[in-house]
């Protein structure tokens, strides 16, 4: 335990956690997995634990705690080897969540963010969409004011919870000649007329439900608008600085596991009369491997520690999902190797943990996008700003 940034209090969380997903969530992957879906129940159990609710206000069900209750919950998740089901879990915590929280209403927030951290709700983040990718200004979903509504026409792709979520957190432009300043967002209920979801087939991440979905006229009331119309770009930027903080934690989760894995692995495999941990050339590539995560974790501690004390980290965080995603990617690919042709087969996690990890340098903006981003803000000098309430 690293005591900088964790208590005798956080331990206690985490081996709580640990025994949790242990008992009610390792006993399911392997059906979710096949299934490439969620049941329900386990929504509920999370909830009745407290766990959707670690950073949230108590007014409206949560404990109100620290950051690092957060990247506890996201560490562990990542160590049961179904990037599907934990991405299932953080989107709907911390994507909707996230934006309930922070530009809801408080009707709004009684309704929704309530019933999401009880887990009687599920909810979903709608961005991305089929033209636009990572480029969020570039959307094309409208909001037209028809006196009391609005009326949502577009398309959403690549959205985590996108089939079986009760409600949607929707990106749509209000102004569409104003580019980015004529975003809004909005909250819509999954059973509204108009909206219709299409499952996607991936290559990782197979637990989870991952959507293309369709507005065809759908009709809401004006007061679903979350926060002010037309500050939606500001909200979702914002946002991205925790989504991307997330990514790379899971990121520096997932890698620790793998080489865990392999460690263990290594202790016990043979070859030529001893253990293969005592081979100089495996010996030198796992410290190479374990280096690498640990320069990342440590980092991602210290940017979730920032963003803990209110720091605008947007910088440092766009760095943490770049390189810690780029980190998991090569440090798992190593660990597979380590295991040889047990690697490749389905029955030990390095097969799965590398299709799903494939994702890191792509969701929630792809390493390209990061890359000019910090590349603005190191050369070009420009300088992103909190949305301002």
């Amino acid at each position: 335990m690293n005591s900088m940034y964790f208590t005798e209090e956080h331990q206690m969380f985490r081996e709580s956690l640990q025994d949790f997903l242990k008992k009610e969530v390792t006993p399911h992957i392997e059906k979710w997995e096949k299934d490439g879906a969620v049941e329900r129940f386990i929504w509920k159990k999370f909830g009745d634990m407290g766990f959707f609710g670690v950073n949230y206000p108590e007014a409206y069900g949560g404990l109100n705690l620290d950051l690092f209750y957060t990247v506890i919950f996201l560490e562990e998740l990542q160590k049961i080897n179904s990037g599907g089901f934990a991405a299932n879990m953080w989107a709907h915590a911390y994507l909707a969540m996230t934006h309930v929280n922070a530009e809801g209403s408080e009707a709004i927030k009684q309704k929704y963010l309530t019933a999401s951290i009880s887990g009687d709700m599920i909810g979903c983040l709608c961005v991305t969409e089929p033209f636009g990718g990572s480029d969020v200004a570039g959307m094309r979903t409208t909001a037209v004011r028809q006196g009391d509504s609005y009326v949502i026409n577009g398309s959403k792709t690549f959205i985590t919870n996108g089939v079986y979520s009760d409600y949607l957190v929707v990106a749509a432009k209000t102004n569409p000649e104003l580019g980015n300043k004529g975003i809004s967002m909005f909250i819509i209920d999954r059973d509204t007329p108009g909206v219709s979801s299409t499952k996607l087939d991936k290559l990782g991440w197979r637990a989870s439900d991952t959507a293309e979905i369709a507005f065809d006229n759908v009709k809401i009331p004006v007061s679903n608008l979350m926060g002010e119309e037309g500050k939606g770009f500001p909200y979702i930027m914002q946002h991205f600085a925790f989504e991307r903080l997330i990514m790379g934690v899971n990121a520096h989760a997932r890698a620790e596991y793998a080489l865990d894995y392999a460690k263990q692995y290594m202790s016990e495999r043979q070859a030529f009369g001893k253990t293969i941990n005592s081979f100089q050339a495996l010996r030198h590539s796992f410290s190479d491997a374990y280096s690498y995560m640990e320069v990342c974790k440590e980092f991602n501690y210290s940017v979730a520690y920032r963003m803990d004390k209110g720091e605008y980290v947007v910088k440092e965080a766009t760095i943490s999902k770049l390189q810690s995603t780029k980190m998991a990617d090569e440090v798992i690919y190593q660990c597979l190797q380590f295991l040889g042709g047990y690697g490749y087969m389905e029955e030990y996690p390095m097969a799965r943990l590398l299709r799903d990890s494939r994702l890191g340098p792509i969701g929630g903006g792809t390493s390209e996008i990061l890359r000019e981003i910090i590349a603005k803000m190191t050369l070009d000098g420009k300088d992103y700003k909190p949305a301002t309430k």
